[in-house]
């Protein structure tokens, strides 16, 4: 009897293994809830491919099945991109196409191919050569966010400064 090979992706920091129903970053389980997990499975299993709107409502929703299709892969797309530490504005993992559907953009390797490399180089092995890639990426995304929402709120605060001192001005 030949032993079956999980079904697993891995891409930056995280490995999905669809066979144990498991997101995990840096060999830590994530929680995602079963729709958006099934939802990531057919983004990853299509990586790199637009997935329509129709397309999603035919895989994780049979038919006769009624729910607000809209609010509930809106709901998984947010959650999905909450547990990946992804952006809309600025997305790492998963693009929005407005109104035709979504695509996951990061690169993957699959546990069938464990050791394809986009670029290989002596001494390291191009898997992780690549998640420390999008490892940095990331980490650099989430810094760009975190500048730009504290000169946010340095820039509130400022305002409501200035704003306090024309009132003392202009009450006394």
């Amino acid at each position: 009897m030949a032993s079956q090979i999980p079904e697993t992706f891995r891409f930056g920091e995280f490995e999905l293994n669809v066979d144990a129903g498991e997101l995990r970053r840096n060999n830590r389980r994530v929680k995602l809830q079963p729709q958006p997990f099934k939802l990531l499975v057919l983004l990853v299993r299509r990586a790199g491919s637009l997935v329509s709107r129709d397309d999603i409502k035919r895989e994780l929703w049979p038919e006769g099945t009624f729910v607000d299709f809209d609010q509930s892969v809106n709901f998984s797309i947010k959650q999905i991109r909450d547990v990946l530490g992804d952006s809309a504005e600025r997305p790492l993992y998963l693009e929005t196409v407005p109104r035709r559907g979504h695509r996951f953009i990061a690169p993957t390797v699959s546990g069938q191919e464990p050791h394809r490399a986009a670029v290989v180089l002596p001494g390291a092995t191009g898997v992780r050569l690549e998640k420390a890639l999008w490892t940095n990426i990331a980490e650099l995304r989430l810094a760009e966010t975190r500048r730009r929402r504290l000169t946010s709120i340095t820039l509130g605060g400022l305002i409501v400064v200035v704003i306090g001192v024309l009132v003392f001005v202009l009450l006394r």
